[in-house]
Order: C-alpha cells, then structure tokens, then sequence
C-alpha cells in the first residue's frame, strides 16, 4: 500500500483519484538548458511526500539537488553543476576536480580515490606508460553514464520510482572499469536506495578504490547542528597536533559559516550493528529534521567527516570509504587495495534517509547510541589506529 497525504492507499484508489500517477509522484527525464549546465540530462524524483531530488545522468548518475517540504538537503557549491565536457581533470596540479565538486553526492573512484598520486602502472603491461598520474578523488564523477531507464515500478499496491545507469571509466593500455547504479525509493517514503556494482570489463589486473563524498547543506547543517555517529574511536584529524583545537571546531557540534576557515578531516571508526550496517546523521534539533546515511561495514570499512564551514561554501561531508584516509599509496604498502581480475566486481548498498521530525530524529539517536556511545569530549586525541583491512588481496602485484 500507498501512504500518501495521510491515507493509505491501494494502486486502484490511486488510479481512480487522478489520469496518472505523476500528478502525486514519479521520474522525468529533463536537460538543463544555460550556464556550465547546459546539456546535463537529469532525473528528477518526486516521491509524493515533499521529498524531491534530481540525479545527473550526464554526472555518474549521482545525486545533485534534494528536498524535503521546500527545505534544502544537499548542498551547492559555487562551481555548479558543471558538463563533463568542461571538466579539466589534470588541471591545477590535480585540483581541477574541485571546479567540478557539487551536489549532495559524489562519487570518487573508480580505481583512485582521495589526494593526487602517480601510481605505477606496469600491471597494464605497455612499456611507454611508465605511471598512471592520478588527480583528487578520481574520474568517475564527471563521466555520463548510459541511461538503462527510469519510471515506476508496481510490486501489487506497493509502488517503486527507479532509475538505473551505465557508467564505464576505460582507456586503451589501461584500467575499463564499469559502474552500475540503480536508485529507488518507494512511494510515500523517505528512504532513497543506491546499489552500485563496479565490474572490471578490462583483462588487465586493475586496482579499485571508492568512496561516496555525500555533502549537506544549510539549513539542516546551521550552528548547533549535531553529527551523530557509532564512533568507537576517533583515528585521524588532518588538523592535528600543536594547534588541533585553533578553530575551536569540533566534530560533534557544527558552527555557523565562518570567514577564513580551513576545511577539516577526521576518521572515524564506526561500530556496526548487528547486521553490519553503520548510521551516520547530521541533524538540526532547531528545525526538528535531519539526514542519515546508512552503509554496510564490510564494503565501507572506513569513515571520514569533512567539515567544510568557510563562509560561501557551507557544507559537512559524509564520507564512506573503501579506504583509509592515508590514501593510494599507503593503502598498496598496507595490502589494502582491492585488486580486480576480469569480470570480478564489488557491490555497495547506500540508504539515504530524510529524517522528518522530532520522533524520526530521536529514533536515529536511539539507534546509533544502542550501538556505541560517541566520545563526549570535541577535541577527542586521534589514535592513529588505522585498523587492518581484513578480506583484502595483499600481494599488492
């Protein structure tokens, strides 16, 4: 059944209140027309309870604009949702990336995530490419993926909006890694559905990394806002050291925008439920509404939060990784990178849930706090404790 308007309804009550179901909910395909957006094709999700967001398929099939009863989720940047086309990957020393970097998700990989780095790239067995340079967070998030289709889908009086794509990061003496991506979320909910599938198509021994870069913006983040996760240790903050606290910004408890302010990194490491999934939340107890993202342990080991509160650019990152935050580099030294022969994949299954009132709120903290209580303090000291990654291939050849 169907719960919109506070009634539950059947697919025939539906159908004999209007000529379509489009007039409560559903997908359409759309192109944006002007700016560095001209010519993205989009999808735009209306699921009939004031959730709205819009998937670029001409961006990796990832998440820009989100919603809910006219408040905004996700986050824009002052790039834009930029064509492809006008993407310079290798420029700005790597950074180039960063005028291309907007929405609520991004996605990094598909076999680099995370700084610039030059990774040998004799696995490819062509002698004239001696290195594969990689810039920040990998190519994958500004490719177009090949639309498979989109609409509703009916399962007797329960009704699914989907989408699913075909994203292929290939080049000739090098990596042909593809991605698979399907969204759903079912009518009347408030819980969006990712399952990624990365497949190496190539016969070339090919390295994989991944990692979704989830941004929320104002008004649910706003000074107060609390992070809410089952941090059972703080490992890594890139603002460390002599001057760890000199922001006077913490991880748990978000400031208003700030002038000046230098982005901060923390890893965490999350604690699972019993069913190996891990809840992250930003919430906005002023506003009674929040946001939660859920991801399963064994396919994101890791978690990073990205405080990016510089005045103009106002965001948290939510950042589930394959990968500790070290990078490339150390994850080869580690025995940590995941290695794919031809036809080998990994899969990744993302909730993204909008957290709609108090009671939705308080049940998200009961939840996370059932599995392990965060640290108290804001300033917790790192421990520099980068858990092994265990099911890895750790020949590293």
């Amino acid at each position: 059944m169907v719960e919109l308007y506070g009634e539950v309804r059947s697919r025939r009550d539906l159908a004999a209140s209007a000529g379509c179901l489009s007039q409560f909910a559903g997908v359409r395909l759309m192109t944006l027309g002007d700016g560095v957006e001209r010519g993205i094709r989009l999808l735009e999700f209306r699921s009939g309870n004031g959730l709205r967001f819009t998937v670029l398929v001409d961006r990796a099939m990832d998440i820009a604009d989100c919603e809910y009863n006219g408040v905004s989720i996700g986050w824009h940047s002052p790039a834009g949702f930029k064509h492809p086309g006008l993407n310079e990957y290798e420029g700005e020393g790597g950074l180039g990336w960063m005028r291309s970097f907007s929405g609520l998700m991004v996605t990094c990989g598909l076999d680099h995530i995370l700084f610039m780095y030059d990774e040998p790239a004799d696995h490819y067995n062509y002698t004239p490419r001696k290195k594969v340079s990689h810039s920040i967070h990998g190519r994958i998030g500004t490719i177009p993926a090949r639309l498979s289709g989109y609409g509703e889908r009916w399962e007797g009086d329960e009704c699914f909006l989907w989408c699913e794509g075909v994203v292929t990061q290939g080049t000739v003496f090098g990596e042909h890694l593809e991605l698979t991506r399907r969204i759903e979320i079912r009518v009347g909910s408030h819980d969006i559905s990712i399952t990624d599938r990365v497949v190496n198509r190539g016969f070339y021994r090919t390295p994989h990394m991944f990692c979704y870069h989830i941004n929320v913006g104002h008004p649910i983040l706003a000074s107060g806002s609390r992070y809410l996760a089952p941090v059972r240790d703080v490992v890594w903050a890139a603002h460390a050291g002599d001057n760890y606290a000199r922001q006077r910004v913490g991880y748990r408890t978000m400031p208003g925008p700030q002038p000046h302010f230098h982005e901060q990194v923390w890893q965490h490491d999350m604690a699972a439920d019993d069913k190996g999934a891990v809840a992250v939340a930003l919430v906005n107890d002023r506003l009674a509404i929040g946001f939660e993202v859920v991801t399963r342990k064994d396919q994101f080991p890791c978690m990073f939060e990205w405080q990016n509160f510089q005045a103009g650019q106002y965001a948290l990152g939510i950042e589930p990784s394959t990968n500790h935050v070290q990078g490339h580099g150390a994850a080869r030294e580690r025995g940590e990178l995941i290695w794919l022969d031809h036809g080998e994949e990994r899969r990744y299954d993302t909730t993204l849930r909008i957290l709609p009132d108090k009671q939705a709120i308080a049940a998200c903290e009961a939840r996370i706090t059932t599995i392990c209580q965060q640290p108290d303090a804001d300033f917790p000291t790192p421990s520099g404790n980068h858990r092994p990654i265990e099911g890895r291939d750790r020949t590293g050849s």
